[in-house]
C-alpha cells in the first residue's frame, strides 16, 4: 500500500522508513508523523511561494501570500490527500480508527504535509519540489482569480467598513454528522441592512466564507454588488 502511494507521488523513497514515519500517526506510536509534518509545512510553503512568484509576475505581495494561503491551507490539503488515497495507508491507533481518523480533513491535512517532508529529508529539495508539483499540477494550472482573489469573508468586511457599517456577525446554527465529518450551518448577520444569509460547510471557517459568500450574492440582487475579483 505504501508503495502505491509512493507512487502517486512520485517519488522512491530510498529511506522506506520516512515513509512508514510519515503515515504514522501519534495514535499509534512513535516515531509518529508530527515531526516530519512540521519540516514539510516549511518545504510546502516555500516551493508553492515560488511557483506563484514564478507564475504571476503580475501579483503583488499580499496576493501571492492570499494565493499562496488558499494553496496550502487544511481545506486544499486534506483534498489533494483523498485523491492521493493517502487515508487508506495511514497507521492509527484502535480508537482514532474506529472514530473515523483516516477520514478526518485535518489528519489528512498533516499527513500529506509530512509526505513532503519526508521525500525532503530523503532525497533533498529537487525531489520535494517535483512531488508538489506533481500533487498540485491540476490546482496550479487552474489557479485563476478564483484562488487569488480576497476570500468572501474579507471582501464583505471591507466593503462593509468602506461604508462605515458595522462588521458581520457569524453564528453556528446547526451542528450535524459524526465527530469525525461534520456539516456545519452557519448564519451571516449584518443588523445594520436588515440582512442574513445561510452557508454551510465541513468545518466552521468554512461555513463562515459560504455564509459571507451568500450574503455578497444577497447584496448582489439588492443591486449593492461587491467586487468580486478583488
Amino acid at each position: 500500500m505504501n508503495d502505491a502511494l509512493a507512487a502517486r507521488l512520485g517519488h522512491a523513497f530510498g529511506n522506506a522508513t520516512l515513509l512508514a514515519q510519515a503515515l504514522t500517526h501519534r495514535s499509534f506510536g512513535s516515531p509518529n508523523n508530527e515531526r516530519l509534518e512540521f519540516v514539510g509545512d516549511a518545504v510546502l510553503n516555500c516551493v508553492v511561494g515560488t511557483l506563484l512568484y514564478e507564475r504571476y509576475p503580475g501579483l503583488s505581495e499580499g496576493e501571492l501570500s492570499r494565493a499562496r494561503a488558499a494553496l496550502v491551507n487544511g481545506e486544499t490539503l486534506a483534498r489533494l490527500a483523498r485523491d492521493l488515497d493517502v487515508g487508506h495507508a495511514l497507521k492509527l491507533g484502535d480508537g482514532e480508527r474506529k472514530s473515523g481518523g483516516a477520514a478526518r480533513p485535518s489528519m489528512l491535512a498533516d499527513a500529506l504535509e509530512a509526505l513532503f517532508g519526508a521525500v525532503f529529508l530523503d532525497a533533498g529539495y529537487a525531489a520535494a519540489h517535483a512531488a508538489i508539483v506533481r500533487v498540485y499540477g491540476g490546482v496550479l494550472d487552474t489557479a485563476t482569480s478564483t484562488v487569488l482573489r480576497k476570500d468572501p469573508k474579507t471582501r464583505l468586511q471591507e466593503w462593509l467598513q468602506a461604508r462605515r457599517l458595522a462588521v458581520p456577525e457569524y453564528a453556528v446554527v446547526a451542528i450535524a454528522g459524526e465527530a469525525h465529518a461534520q456539516d456545519f450551518d452557519v448564519e451571516c448577520r449584518i443588523p445594520a441592512l436588515d440582512l442574513q444569509a445561510r452557508g454551510r460547510g465541513t468545518s466552521r471557517r468554512g461555513a463562515e466564507q459560504a455564509a459571507a459568500e451568500a450574503a455578497l450574492a444577497l447584496l448582489g440582487a439588492r443591486g449593492m454588488p461587491v467586487d468580486a475579483t478583488r
